[in-house]
């Protein structure tokens, strides 16, 4: 009897399993985690039983039965994966798989393919193999290979980015997750960041990133410091740069770890020492430059969730050019209007004033979480610590006291939830808080050219991607921000008056201190931010890309408060209390032509903004002070207009020879006065033949850069006396230089020693022909000429 029970079972179970239907079918796509690109070719092992992906990273299993699979999902150079899903449940199904890099060189490239962060705008990458040529300079050295990207600087060693015409806070500058606050405002200061401690720098040109900021008329430059998503591993590198102008050099090294179970660590350092820089003709004496700074990050990643630590330090003394800092009118006017420096010195690698130093410390952490069919939760809390000094040149006792001496302290929260569980409508939600206050020391024994302040801002925004058709795709999205100034600023009673500060903000004065009112200025803005645009894609990776937006930026409080010296620039700032906040329309135009008529790759990018109460900084006249005399240079606010293009050309001449040229070009027009705008870039082109085999490359670069014919006539007449007789002298502040031509040429050639390509030695010269010229966007071109023939030896280890 139990013998025909069992055997009753057995049939009953066959005879289900013969019953049961098996026409589940599961589909989807595998897709690499990091940057959404469908994977070709990936494997997907059940039963025995193994199927590959199709060209679009897309599968599908049909027969199945409504019962629970084990899915093994594989692909090259990537970790695998195991799924259980239940059929009965799930119909699709999207499997993403991280990369695993075999070699430094996938990493380099790894970086330049990562998805875009804008939909419809220009965006312009640097990988780490690009950024290693600039390792001891700057990143607005390095920004310069990018069109429509030029430098404003003081100097050889002070280096400021300049996008389609604007700079400073029309800037974002976000590094490694956290939006870059350091005095950013001075057009003579350079971000306190190490080109060396990023794996990638992107530039978005315009304003339509609003998860950055509202605020973001010019652009966003993005520093990346991505942890490894290499396993059970330890590789880094070490690089030594020597440089002939300046007598220097920098070193630069990183260590990045990964372990198997998804924790990954990096540490990165740098130091740089150089010397006073040389002119064609002559020493620019006082250009020293120090550097020292250091990063690490640690952190776990998974599909699911994770999180990140990370901080930054950065240590920097820039000597000012000794010429710039003149004791009386009459050496003032000889030195703008004269051919060379009038303080021309032996080399010397000390660093005197005028100069500055800035430190900066950056802390952050940073956490997410994936919800299933839903989208992923990121979190972020940021704290920056930002000291300036600027030393002017002092006698006495204060000789080694700053003239200006800030502390910056600024705390940040962001937050936002990216819905991208359907990849043909992708929504983006989120927030962003920071609590920021500057504190002027108090013991300079200078009028404080900017007042202690307290500024909190609060913004929240919305954004959204949808594809129209396979080829079509649109973006749109809207921000709201809030931005409150409170500080505490002396007046002096006289240049209250004189200013007509006493009729419109009487309201501010807390109290009398005799010769000086003791003000309160409370300023809240409020601004909305939109932007949308289109990409259609087309032939062989052709795109149009279109985008318009506008956007605010409320004033900062140097262009509110400015009253006094400002010693690294040796000017005297005058801000105004009456500013209202910048309104800017920006329409831009894309078109990218890969393999055009067979002969090259075509990109032409035009632009037009239109900026309402646009801020400028110009100059007014000169002031005797008992630091000497200096230019007088006044924030005015006023309409504008701006428009251009950027175009950029390459072609493969033969299979090692390639031609890439860029041509840029901007006018812009202050509209109420219907005169040029100051500080516009003039008309460039940049172009570079490079021959590359295996093992070596050479490269030769010229950069051509027109004479600016547009500017405003800022010159004035002043009166000073030498030798008991008056003169009426013109200080020309407004001309350009004439245009210049510079050629660069450098090589380099890799070495094998226990890996292929583990050390390139290099070897540039810049300025070839030690050309003498002036650069119109250099702050120092009133008193020297820009510096002269430069070689660099460049090692790089790889390990």
């Amino acid at each position: 009897m139990k013998r025909n029970t069992l055997m009753f079972v057995f049939l009953l179970g066959v005879n289900f399993l013969f019953a049961q239907e098996c026409d589940k079918t599961l589909s989807g796509r595998v897709i690499d985690f990091h940057d959404g690109v469908p994977l070709e070719g990936a494997t997907i092992t059940y039963n025995s039983t193994t199927i590959k992906t199709d060209s679009n990273g897309k599968y599908s299993i049909a027969g199945l039965c409504a019962t629970s699979y084990a899915f093994t999902i594989s692909h090259e150079d990537c970790n695998s994966q195991v799924v259980t899903i239940d059929v009965e449940e799930v119909s699709n199904k999207d499997f993403y798989l991280e990369h695993h890099f075999t070699s430094l060189e996938e990493v380099d490239v790894a970086s330049s393919s990562q998805k875009k962060t804008t939909n419809s705008q220009t965006e312009d990458r640097l990988n780490r193999k690009q950024l290693d040529q600039y390792s001891s300079l700057s990143i607005g050295d390095a920004l310069q290979e990018i069109s429509g990207v030029n430098s404003l600087t003081s100097g050889n060693t002070i280096v400021k980015p300049v996008i389609q015409g604007l700079h400073s806070s029309r800037i974002i500058m976000i590094n490694n997750g956290v939006r870059q606050e350091d005095q950013e405002w001075g057009e003579e200061h350079s971000p306190n960041l190490d080109i060396n401690a990023f794996n990638e720098l992107k530039v978005i040109k315009g304003a339509g990133a609003l998860q950055y900021g509202g605020n973001a008329i010019g652009g966003v430059i993005i520093a990346e410091n991505r942890l490894t998503t290499l396993r059970d591993t330890i590789f880094g590198k070490a690089q030594l740069a020597l440089s002939s102008n300046g007598r220097g050099g920098g070193l630069n090294s990183a260590v990045n770890l990964g372990f198997k179970e998804g924790w990954g660590a990096k540490f990165q350092g740098t130091l740089k020492h150089f010397g006073d820089s040389e002119a064609p003709d002559y020493i620019l004496s006082n250009t020293g430059h120090r550097e020292q700074s250091f990063s690490t990050g640690f952190g776990y990643t998974d599909f699911a969730h994770g999180f990140e630590g990370y901080y930054s330090f950065y240590n920097a003394t820039q000597g000012i050019l000794r010429s710039s800092h003149i004791g009386n009118v009459g050496d003032l006017v000889r030195a703008i209007n004269n051919n060379q420096p009038l303080v021309i010195n032996d080399f010397t690698y000390d660093i005197n004033a005028p100069k500055q130093e800035t430190q900066h410390h950056l802390a952050m952490l940073k956490a997410y979480k994936r919800f299933q069919n839903l989208g992923r939760l990121n979190v972020q809390y940021s704290f920056q610590y930002n000291n300036r000094k600027e030393f002017d040149i002092r006698r006495g006792d204060d000789r080694d006291k700053a003239s200006l001496d800030l502390e910056l302290l600024t705390h940040g929260l962001d937050g936002n939830f990216l819905f991208d569980s359907n990849d043909n409508f992708k929504k983006n939600i989120g927030f962003q808080y920071s609590y920021q206050v500057n504190t002027p020391n108090p013991e300079t024994g200078i009028r404080r050219l900017i007042p202690d302040y307290k500024k909190t801002t609060a913004g929240i925004y919305a954004i959204t991607e949808f594809k129209i058709t396979e080829n079509f795709t649109a973006d749109a999205g809207a921000r709201y921000d809030f931005v409150n100034i409170n500080a505490k600023k002396f007046y002096r009673k006289e240049f209250w008056d004189e200013r007509g500060y006493n009729n419109e903000f009487s309201d501010l004065i807390i109290e009398d201190e005799g010769d000086q009112w003791l003000t309160n200025p409370d300023f809240d803005y409020s601004s909305i931010s939109a932007s949308a645009g289109i990409n259609y894609s087309y032939g062989n990776q052709n795109a149009l890309l279109f985008n318009v937006s506008y956007a605010n930026r409320a004033p900062n409080p140097v262009e509110l408060f400015s009253d006094g010296l400002h010693h690294s620039a040796a000017i005297i700032e005058l801000g105004d209390l009456r500013f209202d906040q910048e309104k800017a329309l920006k329409f831009s135009l894309s078109s990218t032509h890969q393999d055009l008529f067979g002969i090259g790759n075509l990109t032409i990018s035009p632009y037009l903004s239109s900026i309402q109460d646009f801020i400028l900084l110009e100059p007014t006249g000169l002031e005797f002070t008992i630091r000497g005399s200096f230019p007088v240079w006044e924030y005015m606010q006023t309409n504008a207009i701006l428009y251009g293009v950027d175009i950029d050309y390459g072609v493969a001449i033969t299979d090692h020879l390639r031609f890439n040229t860029a041509f840029s070009y901007i006018y812009g027009q202050d509209t109420e006065a219907d005169e040029a705008l100051i500080n516009m870039p003039a008309p460039n082109f940049r172009s570079e033949l490079i021959y590359e085999k295996e093992k070596w490359n050479l490269k030769l670069r010229n950069n051509t850069v027109l004479e600016q014919t547009r500017f405003p006539d800022n010159n004035f007449d002043t009166n000073f006396i030498e030798n008991e007789v008056e003169q009426t002298v013109l200080v020309d502040v407004s001309t350009p230089p004439p245009g210049y031509s510079v050629f660069d040429i450098s090589g380099a050639y890799m070495f094998s020693i226990w890996n292929p390509k583990d050390v390139t030695v290099g070897m540039s010269i810049t300025n070839v022909f030690d050309t003498n010229y002036r650069d119109y966007l250099n702050r120092q071109r009133y008193y020297a000429d820009n510096v002269g023939r430069n070689f660099t030896l460049n090692i790089n280890f790889k390990f």
